[in-house]
C-alpha cells in the first residue's frame, strides 16, 4: 500500500501518474556506482532504514525500495518526487531535518553537498537521526582530480562549477566546492567516528596530467603538507568522492 502521493499527483489519475519518468538527476552512471558501492556493505551489516536525502523524482529511493529496503526520502520540493510507493516530506536540509532521533541504519545523500553553503548544520542533523554505528553515505564532485586543478587554473572554476547566476533558482545551483580535509573536519565536528573514502570511476581527463604528480610531491614536501591528505592517487584520478562516515 503506497504511503504517500505526493502533492503534485492529487488531481491526476493513475495513468497520468505513470507517465512522470523517475530518473537520476545526476552525471550518467552515478547512482548505479553509489548503488553498488552502498548495497554490498549495506545487506552485510543487514542495515534496512535508509534515508534519501534531497531525493529528487525518487530514482535512487526507487532502486533501494525495490532491492527490499526500508525507505524514507525529504527535499526541499517533495512534489518532484515521482515514486509513491516512498514517503517524501518537505525538508530544508540546512534546517532541522523532519525525524526523530537515532531512527535510521543510513542516511543517503546522493550530488547534494555541493548544492548547500550550511554544512555544520546538515551533519549534525545527519548524526542525530542515525542510530549508533549509523552511517553517512554522500557523493559529491571531486575537486581534487588533475582535471579539476587544471581548470581552476585556467578559469578560476573547479570541474562541475561555473559561473552562478545570482538570481537564479534555490538549491539548482553548485554553490560549495568543499576538500576531502574540509569534509572530515565537518564529520569529526558533528561527532562522527571514521571517515573512509572512496571514487566513481577514474577519469582518462586526469590522467593525461599524471605527470605534474612528482611535482606537486616535491611542492608538498618543501611546503611541509602531508603529501597524502588531497594527493593519493584516487584523488587525483577520480572523478566523484563517495563518503562512507560511521556515527
Amino acid at each position: 500500500m503506497p504511503l504517500r502521493v505526493s502533492a503534485i499527483f492529487c488531481d491526476m489519475d493513475q495513468e497520468e501518474i505513470n507517465t512522470r519518468e523517475i530518473k537520476p538527476i545526476t552525471m550518467p552512471g552515478v547512482h548505479s556506482r553509489a548503488y553498488k558501492y552502498l548495497s554490498g556493505f549495506m545487506k552485510d551489516k543487514d542495515l534496512k532504514k535508509v534515508l534519501d536525502v534531497g531525493a529528487g523524482h525518487g530514482a535512487f529511493s526507487k532502486q533501494l525500495y525495490e532491492d527490499g529496503f526500508q525507505v524514507s526520502a525529504c527535499d526541499l520540493h517533495p512534489d518532484n518526487f515521482y515514486f509513491d510507493r516512498v514517503e517524501c516530506r518537505q525538508a530544508d536540509i540546512t534546517k532541522q531535518l523532519p525525524y526523530e532521533d537515532s531512527h535510521f541504519d543510513i542516511v543517503v545523500l546522493i550530488e547534494v553537498m555541493e548544492h548547500i553553503h550550511d554544512h555544520v548544520t546538515l551533519f549534525r542533523e545527519c548524526n542525530r537521526v542515525l542510530k549508533k554505528d549509523g552511517i553517512l553515505f554522500f557523493s559529491t564532485p571531486n575537486i581534487l582530480s588533475l582535471k579539476s586543478r587544471i581548470r581552476f587554473l585556467l578559469t578560476g572554476f573547479f570541474s562541475a562549477f561555473k559561473p552562478l547566476n545570482h538570481q537564479g533558482i534555490e538549491g539548482r545551483q553548485h554553490v560549495a566546492a568543499l576538500t576531502v580535509d574540509q569534509f572530515t573536519f565537518l564529520s569529526q565536528r558533528a561527532g562522527f567516528s571514521t571517515v573512509d573514502i572512496s571514487i566513481d570511476k577514474k577519469q582518462k581527463s586526469s590522467l593525461w596530467w599524471s605527470g605534474l604528480i612528482p611535482m606537486i610531491w616535491f611542492w608538498c614536501f618543501i611546503k611541509g603538507i602531508p603529501f597524502q591528505l588531497h594527493n593519493r592517487n584516487q584523488y587525483l584520478m577520480g572523478r566523484l568522492l563517495f563518503f562512507k562516515i560511521t556515527k
